[in-house]
């Protein structure tokens, strides 16, 4: 059965010329009938038929061509006026095509076939009103008014189901409108959690494994003439290289959909903080970068991406000090409460990245840690200054709101 409708909403012409043949058929009994009544029937037949034939026509093909049809039914009415062809069973047409137009979305048409809803069946009347009936005015009359408010109905039916389909294809354009911004946004956010990662990775390896090189080298240096040296510096290799890996399985375990991680394995630890920056101090200084540490100011709770935003400053300046700073070094390290503000500042007296660099925006391949770390200053509002400082080395210094506000530029 479904698929009997489904031909029948794929061939509407068949279906409207189904109903136009039965239309044909109490159309010519008509003609047959009114024919035996005229005394000279032959010219009269011949309009009549023509009559019946458009009027066939029209509801045949009315949703292919509704405008024409509308236009057709018009002259075949009017031809009825002038060829004295009274009202008969196929004038039906009319109701037919006064809602097709009206159920369509061109407004002058629908407009013209309200008007004609409303003249047709007053002037149709007068011209036949000798054929009414009863005879009477006041039947003449009531005939009228039951021909127009039928007239009427057919155009109010075609109209609601012309609101009814814009409606419906309003709602189906906000859904499709809402799935593809779902989309979009959907994309975005993988786009920034890509990022993130990408940032968090670079930010986990940079400086783990700069810790580990620094180590190795000095482990491999003092391997002969102070093995307990080279020892520890092995046990903090091998403690470096496991904080790495719990890290890096943390920020990959985001990827992964549907997975438990492992109990006891760490590998979902939370997300460091401005308290784990003395744990990432000592460590440098275990890797022989002097480090001096303060905090100004009362300390209070932050909020989550402040507080790693801070500590991935820090952990990214002591990398580049390390990679870039030259062999004697020194590190300074500020985090400074001031009202609404975390004021981070990481400096070093080394040789430090040059200029370009810096305007390059890490453009020499070597690494994004300049522009991950603006990436992450400017995500919760705040302001990033960062260069070489007057009398060599490199200065950073991030100014981080407190309260959600953004700082200005």
């Amino acid at each position: 059965m479904n698929r009997f409708y489904e031909f029948l909403r794929r061939h509407p012409t068949w279906v409207d010329g189904f109903w136009g043949f039965v239309l044909l058929g109490p159309g010519a009994i008509w003609v047959i009938v009114e024919a035996g009544e005229r005394p000279r029937p032959g010219l009269w037949v011949a309009g009549a038929v023509l009559t019946v034939l458009a009027l066939t026509l029209v509801v045949t093909v009315r949703r292919r061509w509704p405008r024409q049809m509308l236009l057709l039914s018009t002259a075949v009415g009017l031809f009825q006026l002038l060829a004295d062809v009274p009202p008969n069973p196929g004038n039906l047409a009319f109701l037919i095509i006064i809602y097709t137009v009206a159920s369509r979305t061109t407004r002058w048409a629908s407009r013209y076939a309200l008007a004609a809803a409303l003249l047709a069946p007053t002037v149709a009347a007068a011209r036949w009103a000798e054929q009414t009936p009863g005879g009477s005015l006041a039947a003449t009359v009531l005939d009228t008014v039951l021909v127009t408010v039928t007239f009427l109905l057919a155009w109010v039916l075609g109209d609601s189901l012309r609101t009814r389909r814009a409606y419906y294809a309003e709602l189906e354009e906000r859904a499709a409108r809402l799935e593809r911004e779902r989309e979009t946004r959907s994309r975005m956010a993988v786009a920034a959690e890509r990022a993130r990662i990408a940032r968090e990775l670079h930010d986990v390896v940079a400086h783990n494994v700069s810790v580990m090189v620094v180590q190795a080298d000095g482990a491999a240096y003092v391997l002969d003439s102070a093995p307990d040296q080279a020892r520890n510096a092995l046990h903090t290799i091998s403690g470096t290289g496991r904080q790495a890996l719990a890290e890096m399985r943390r920020l990959l375990g985001v990827l992964r959909t549907g997975e438990t991680p492992p109990a006891g394995t760490g590998a979902y630890v939370p997300q460091p903080g401005v308290e784990q920056l003395a744990e990432l101090i000592d460590q440098a200084r275990d890797a022989g970068l002097p480090v001096d540490f303060r905090i100004e100011g009362t300390p209070r709770p932050l909020p989550s991406g402040v507080e790693l935003t801070a500590y991935r400053i820090v952990q990214e300046a002591l990398t580049n000090t390390r990679k870039h700073g030259g062999p004697q070094a020194g590190a300074t390290v500020r985090l400074a409460y001031s009202g609404d503000l975390l004021t981070v500042r990481a400096e070093d007296d080394g040789r430090g990245a040059g200029r370009e660099l810096y305007d390059a925006r890490g453009a020499d391949g070597l690494g994004h840690g300049l522009i991950g770390m603006r990436e992450r200053v400017g995500m919760v509002g705040g302001a990033l200054e960062a260069g070489p400082r007057p009398g060599g080395g490199f200065r950073i210094s991030a100014t981080l709101p407190l309260n959600g506000d953004r700082c200005p530029s």
